[in-house]
């Protein structure tokens, strides 16, 4: 296999960078704010998946009194 040109590679990522379709600034904003809200759900989900999993444990275990 022959070594690619280090000139031509660089065109080559070049034409490459130009035929990628980029997001708007309004496109990244809605989705980072959709990712905040979702981490912020997931982080009520297992708080509250953790407390329930902690009191079903503690009754088991005899700790729940």
């Amino acid at each position: 296999m022959a070594k690619p040109n280090p000139f031509e590679f660089l065109q080559d990522v070049q034409n490459e960078g130009k035929k990628v379709t980029w997001p708007t600034r309004k496109e990244t904003m809605i989705t980072t704010a959709m990712v905040f809200v979702l981490v912020v759900l997931a982080s009520i989900f297992f708080v509250l998946a953790d407390l329930v999993l902690r009191w079903g444990v503690g009754l088991v275990l005899g700790l729940g009194r």
